[in-house]
């Protein structure tokens, strides 16, 4: 198991503008990739996803969307704030986390 890197304030704070950046295009990318998967797999002429307070669709129906949206939401924020940090640390020499 690798050494664990801790971060110095300076590392902290300079890329507290990054992993706002990165979080704001994790959220776009995310959303358009969900929209993207539910058009391929939902099945009827609606491509958009179901919202929790629509009643058109089966409560079953509205939870698949919900937990498929969370579970791509999830990697996508993973895997850019994890590749903005390794990005950081070879621009700086230091890892931005705690």
């Amino acid at each position: 198991m690798p050494a664990a890197r801790t971060p110095s304030t300076s590392a902290k704070i300079l890329y507290r503008p990054v992993g706002i950046v990165s979080s704001i295009v994790g959220g776009l990318v995310a959303s358009l990739l969900f929209k993207q998967i539910w058009k391929r797999v939902s099945a009827g002429e609606n491509a958009d996803p179901p919202g929790p307070l629509q009643s058109e669709y089966p409560f079953k129906e509205i939870v698949l969307a919900a937990v498929l949206q969370g579970a791509i939401y999830s990697v996508v924020k993973t895997v850019i704030q994890r590749q903005g940090a390794k990005t950081f640390e070879r621009a700086t020499g230091e890892w931005p986390g705690s």
